[in-house]
């Protein structure tokens, strides 16, 4: 029968969440020969590439992205098959928050799997922007925070302490579902409020670019900006999870530029910290996925 390699599973997640084989080595306490010898490994097992390689990192195929999800599962339950034979049971109150741009189509079911495969942890989440996240976090106000990084953004402080990355994605273009823009006429521009780090990125972006705008609409909540694009009010620049029902991609060309890709990662633990809340993070980041 055949079976995929469990370290071989942990080292592919360990690649694509560090961005690249060199990054990877010291998660997995192995050289990045080894690490590109148990990737190819696991490809030959796969019967398909589960990475594409670039001058920037690596990157997961579809086939890769597919994989890591079943590898995300599998390494959490056999971590927590031997937590539970060695009476380690992960139990406890936890205050997370979330970026409201995190997969929010799924965020329900992802945090319903959660509490059917740990229901000793009681579980207080909030929804909130990342700015005003990092903000509670650093004043105690939760455990554990899962933000939203811009590539090529001003740097967060997270992103200098090799915060984990659990998800990358491709920032685009959206609008309501066969939506073309018109010659000659300024972008109609939906967003969050200004306080957002995804608003004032775009906003600078387009102008930098010279890209003609007037800010058509605000929401307070992704929740209002998928509802707004879908009702055809204008165009918006959101991360792939966040697209809902009725929205699409902007067809090309569009004109308008070309958008980087965003990493979520958690917040960096405290000083400190509980033993409860350093292993309550590591599992959230294989169940976020």
């Amino acid at each position: 029968m055949q079976t995929f390699d469990l370290e071989q599973l942990r080292t592919l997640a360990a690649v694509i969440d560090a961005g690249s084989l060199t990054a990877a080595a010291p998660r997995v306490f192995l050289s990045q020969s080894s690490v590109s010898e148990q990737i190819r490994k696991l490809e030959e097992r796969a019967g398909q590439s589960l990475l594409t390689r670039s001058k920037s990192g690596v990157a997961p195929t579809e086939a890769g992205t597919r994989l890591l999800a079943y590898a995300r599962r599998i390494l959490a339950l056999s971590d927590e098959a031997f937590r539970d034979l060695h009476g380690e049971t992960l139990q406890g109150e936890l205050r997370l928050a979330v970026t409201d741009y995190f997969r929010p189509g799924d965020l329900t079911q992802l945090l319903a799997r959660l509490g059917k495969s740990y229901p000793q942890v009681r579980l207080n989440v909030s929804i909130l922007k990342s700015d005003a996240l990092r903000a509670a976090y650093a004043n105690g106000e939760f455990d554990v925070g899962l933000a939203m990084n811009i590539s090529g953004a001003a740097t967060s402080p997270e992103q200098g302490q090799k915060a984990p990355v659990i998800r990358r994605e491709s920032l685009v273009w959206l609008g309501a579902a066969g939506m073309r823009l018109t010659k000659g006429e300024p972008l109609r521009l939906l967003a969050l409020p200004d306080t957002c780090s995804l608003h004032q990125y775009t906003v600078a972006l387009l102008r930098r670019r010279k890209v003609p705008y007037v800010l058509a609409h605000v929401a307070s909540g992704v929740a209002g900006l998928q509802s707004a694009l879908a009702a055809g009010l204008g165009v918006a620049c959101l991360n792939e999870s966040a697209a809902g029902e009725g929205v699409a991609r902007l067809a090309t060309p569009h004109g308008l530029p070309a958008l980087p890709r965003v990493a979520f990662q958690f917040l960096p633990g405290r000083r400190g910290e509980t033993e409860f809340v350093t292993r309550a993070r590591e599992m959230l980041a294989t169940h976020l996925v």
